[in-house]
């Protein structure tokens, strides 16, 4: 699959980018991209924006839904270049998602329903942003999977997560904004840096003039940070990924500080949204 440049398929605004939902999906290993990809267009999504630093090799069944684009996704917080620019070359109010390999959106009620259908509900509830949780995933046994990645006997933390309230510059409490913890950021916070500690995304949004979103994935509209709107709680999502157990099994600064991932609260992950929903790790809000 040859990858085109970035900043001159952006320029041209192609047909591919004018209706949503579309989404971005940055590759930073080899890890698990095909079944990233698939699982992304098994869920409804209109087109796949596969940003990486060297050609990727797909089936070819998928083809004609990915375009590969050339980017370094492995520099600092590289997301925010790749999709800052996505938001600028799509019309305003198309639907966009953003995710790295390895990570898996879920939804209420995704095994029946698209993206797209949940997303038109959404936008009648007058919301542009949906928040979503990004839950770790791990495998059991580092001995056999030293990268920490499992796809057939995924585990996940079925507890331990919580809130706490997110203040602006002056101390002043942030309306309908928290700060989410829980998965292996808490249990390993000490190895983390604590701008990598919440387990908060801002996932799927819409794009609007002079929209950013920021190192630490939020948006500069404050109102995209939200959990929900003011008279009733609206859906939200989780993305299931083995993006923070990759990390800390490989990383020379963990890896030995690591052992066993596994704790009393672990749990199989069966791969459904309707498990996230009943563990109380995303909600249906009015959508039934």
């Amino acid at each position: 699959m040859t990858a085109q440049n970035m900043e001159t398929f952006l320029a041209r605004k192609p047909e591919t980018l004018a209706k949503g939902p579309l989404a971005i999906i940055l590759i930073e290993d080899d890890t698990a991209v095909t079944q990233t990809v698939e699982h992304h267009l098994q869920r409804g999504f209109r087109h796949i924006l596969l940003f990486s630093d060297q050609p990727v090799h797909l089936p070819q069944a998928v083809l004609p839904k990915v375009t590969q684009l050339s980017y370094e996704t492995r520099r600092p917080d590289a997301h925010v270049r790749a999709v800052n620019a996505v938001i600028r070359a799509v019309p305003p109010g198309t639907w966009l998602y953003y995710c790295f390999n390895s990570e898996f959106l879920f939804y209420p009620f995704c095994e029946t329903r698209t993206v797209g259908e949940m997303l038109v509900f959404h936008t009648e509830e007058r919301r542009s942003a949906m928040l979503s949780y990004v839950v770790d995933l791990y495998a059991p046994d580092l001995k056999a999977n030293p990268d920490a990645v499992d796809l057939e006997n995924a585990m996940f933390d079925r507890a331990g997560y919580y809130a706490l309230g997110r203040n602006g510059p002056d101390g002043t409490p942030r309306e309908r904004q928290l700060d989410f913890h829980g998965g292996l950021r808490w249990r390993y916070e000490e190895l983390l840096p604590p701008d990598r500690r919440r387990i908060d995304r801002i996932a799927l949004f819409r794009a609007a003039p002079d929209l950013k979103v920021t190192a630490d994935h939020r948006f500069t509209i404050e109102e995209y940070n939200t959990y929900s709107c003011p008279w009733h709680h609206n859906l939200t999502a989780a993305i299931a990924s083995f993006r923070v157990a990759k990390a800390l099994a490989t990383n020379p600064g963990s890896r030995d500080q690591v052992g066993d991932m596994t704790w009393r609260n672990s749990h199989p992950f069966d791969w459904t949204g309707q498990q996230l929903m009943d563990l109380g790790l995303m909600e249906p809000g009015q959508w039934f």
